[in-house]
């Protein structure tokens, strides 16, 4: 154990680093809550994302085409699922519709 002798303004300078230390790491986010965060986008990042308008985004949840959330009168939008979404309208290549075409008839030939 090693004793040091400290003066009370060294003291007093320790005790204030260490208490500036604990606030900010209690004040700061966890990396889950950031991730959260970044993953719900409100109505104006949804539309940059999707690069549609604001009017074009707010019809589509009218007509519940797009996965949205309401809190209030607020909007909000999973990235992931807007992610999703859009991958549903990906168009087959021609490659994907002929190993479509196969499978179906190599499985009714099983038959």
């Amino acid at each position: 154990m090693i004793i040091l002798q400290l003066d009370s303004e060294q003291l007093q300078a320790i005790m204030q680093n260490a208490i500036r230390t604990v606030i900010t790491e209690q004040v700061k986010p966890s990396d889950s809550t950031c991730k959260e965060n970044k993953d719900l986008l409100n109505i104006s990042e949804a539309a940059n994302y999707l690069n549609l308008a604001k009017a074009s985004i707010y019809n589509l949840v009218c007509q519940s085409k797009i996965p949205c959330m309401k809190k209030g009168k607020k909007l909000y939008f999973s990235r992931q699922e807007l992610t999703d979404w859009l991958k549903q309208g990906k168009k087959k290549t021609i490659a994907e519709m002929q190993e479509e075409a196969d499978n179906f008839l190599t499985s009714k030939k099983k038959r």
